[in-house]
This record gives C-alpha cells, structure tokens and sequence, in this order.
C-alpha cells in the first residue's frame, strides 16, 4: 500500500498550459532549424550552449518565477515545469542556464539578502550568468552531513578551504553555491554548524581541475578552495544554517523532470527504430512498459511542481521521486541496448546509436547524482517513521 502522506495530492495542470506548450514546441523546432543544435541525452549536464540560453531568455523562458523587480516574469512554477518538460523532450541544451534557474532562483528568492539578490537574479533571468553547485566532496557521497570544507571567520567575511568533486560545469560557470562547515563538528548534532557561501569562480585561491569521462567529455570538476575569502554579504542566508537550506534546495533538484526526461530522446528514438513492418514484440512490449511508467512518475513530478508552487514542503516525495525516475531512466538506456546487436557509437551519423551511446555512457551516474539510491530511501524510510 503506497503512503499517501509522501505524494502531494495530484493537481490537474491549468489547461491554459497548453498555449505555452505549444510555443515552446514552435520555439524548438524553429531554433533547431535555424542554429542547428543536436538533441542530447543528459542535455542538462552535457549540452553547454550560452546562445541558447540567451536566446530562451529573451522568450521569457529563465527566471520565469522571480520577480518582475529582479528581472523575472513573476510567473509560476507550474509555468516553469511545463517549459522544462519540453526543454528536456527535445533535448535541448539547456546546461548553461540549468543550475542557476532550477536552484539558484529559489534559493536566492528564500535565503538570499538584497544584495545577492539584485546582483545575481536580473542576470540569471537574461541569460548571462551561470552557476554550480559546491555540495558533494571526496570520500562524502550522499553524506552531506561530513562535508570537510572549512569556513573560518576572518575580518569582514570567511576563508573558506576545502574541495569539492563533480561539480557540473564549474569550468564555465560564474559563481557557485558552497556548502561548508563554520562551527565545530559536533558529533551528536552532525547537522548543525553548516553554512552556505556564494563564491565567484573566478576568486583568488580557486582552481578548478577537470573530471572526464571515458570518452575525453568534460563535464564535471574538482574545485579546490584554498583560504578564498567570502565576505559577510555573500553569505547565503543564516551562518549555521546551510543544512536546513540545502534540503529545501534538493526539493528542486531532485523532483524536477530532468529526473524522468533525460533519456526521453532515446525514448523517442526507440520507438522511431520500432517503427517497422516486423517490429520485435519483446521490444515493444518493454516500449509499453516504459511508457506507462513514464506517465506515472510525469504525475508524481507534477503533483510535487504543484505543492512548490503552494509553497509546500517537497523534500520527501522528492526524494521519491528521484529513486524511481532514475531508476526508470536506467532501464530506458537498458531496454534500447537490447534491440541494438552492434557497437554503439557516440560520434555516429544515426541518431539512435549515437543516443544510446550517449545513454550507456551517462547511465552509471543516473543514481548517483542529486543523492544516491541508498541515502534517498533512507529519506523516505524516516519519512515512513521506518527509522
């Protein structure tokens, strides 16, 4: 029996969605025509295109829900989802602006002061300044909580030391979010004492070293921070209370459909391959299958967009959410390499080899960003009172 109290009740989408629907399709479709991008499978971490970004902008489509004071367009996040979900069908490359407008945004929104808030939102909301995150570190996982990264007050702000890992895009980046520890560890209290930073990426005592792929890709980074200095107004919110805004973050991280819809280009390519006079019926049912759960987990997805748009706390059914839709992802790549017999190639002419290379190469990391398997059922089994 499903918990109920861990699913936001199911909204219908406004049905003046459709509109907006169908003109970010019509924005695609001209734009794919007329600058010749290439659908991507993980296109939010692995599609970096600041034309792209700027031209969404100027559609409206960044910074949909700040403010028309901060340079938004005072819009909903149901608005925003509706427009993400086409964004990450079409496979688009979105991962310029991703991290800035999924977490960014909110977190400036809820913790931010004045400050940050003029000098960062209006350039966001235009498509000219990019973010990363700085959460995970070497030998941490999931574990937040151990985070090693020191910040040490000095006069007039912090020096922060410390190192960070997988940090997406922080090679293009402008700033990014940093979690580290201000207070001394408690053991009992593991949870307290963290504090969050906005650090340029460009400050003095950065350096950032790249993580490739297999393939020589980079997308990912280990950022190094030795003694930077942040000042008082770049701290994030409240000193010692980085942990309670970081989770309010992971509700936006890890429920949005980048957690349903990274593969859906291979989804989409699969059933084109299917497409046949004799098409294999294992295939097709395994099709179907997917289908059916891609429509479940889109309901679930909707439902938590919904409960942040009421201002609802979302970070069990996030977590949910995240656990299940990379899992399904996963099985996408899984059930398009079972129909292809031959050598998937990334650099091949036909689109579906080349995305199912794409997919073979990125599935292993599908539970393990945002939070692993582990820690994310953990989340859910506390929120069941199961631990």
């Amino acid at each position: 029996m499903v918990n109920t109290a861990l699913i936001p009740p199911q909204r219908a989408l406004p049905p003046e969605t459709a509109h907006l629907r169908a003109a970010v399709r019509d924005f695609l479709a001209a734009d794919r025509t007329e600058h010749g991008w290439t659908p991507h499978v993980d296109s939010w971490i692995s599609s970096w295109d600041p034309g792209f970004s700027r031209r969404l902008a100027e559609r409206g489509w960044l910074g949909m829900t700040a403010p028309v004071e901060y340079g938004g367009h005072g819009r909903g996040h149901i608005e925003r989802f509706v427009v993400t979900e086409e964004l990450l069908a079409a496979g688009a490359p979105v991962a310029a602006h991703w991290v800035a407008d999924r977490q960014v945004v909110p977190a400036l929104l809820a913790h931010g002061t004045e400050h940050q808030r003029q000098r960062y939102l209006p350039e966001i909301a235009a498509g000219r300044c990019f973010f990363a995150i700085g959460m995970s570190e070497p030998e941490s996982g999931s574990d937040l909580a151990s985070v090693r990264t020191r910040a040490t007050r000095v006069d007039g702000g912090w020096s922060v030391t410390g190192t960070k890992v997988w940090t997406s895009g922080a090679h293009h980046a402008h700033a990014f979010f940093v979690l580290a520890r201000s207070a001394p560890l408690d053991s009992a209290r593991r949870h307290e004492g963290l504090s969050q930073f906005v650090v340029p990426l460009d400050a003095p005592g950065i350096e950032i070293r790249p993580i490739r792929l297999l393939t020589g890709q980079h997308h990912f980074n280990e950022v190094v921070l030795d003694h930077v200095f942040v000042p008082d107004d770049m701290v994030l919110g409240t000193p010692g209370e980085g942990w309670r805004q970081v989770t309010s973050e992971l509700g936006f991280e890890r429920s949005g459909p980048e957690r349903i819809l990274s593969t859906q280009p291979l989804l989409d390519a699969l059933a084109d391959r299917l497409r046949t006079d004799t098409p294999d019926p294992a295939a097709v049912g395994a099709l179907g299958a997917l289908t059916a759960r891609l429509v479940t987990l889109r309901q679930l997805s909707a439902a938590v967009a919904s409960a942040l748009a009421a201002g609802e706390p979302a970070d069990l059914p996030a977590a949910l959410i995240k656990d299940l839709g990379t899992r399904y992802e996963a099985d996408v790549v899984e059930a398009a390499a079972s129909l292809d017999s031959g050598y998937a190639d990334p650099g091949s002419a036909d689109e579906f080899d080349r995305l199912l290379a794409e997919g073979l190469l990125h599935a292993p990391g599908f539970t393990l960003r945002g939070g692993t398997s582990e820690i994310l059922r953990g989340v859910v089994a506390r929120g069941l009172g199961l631990r």
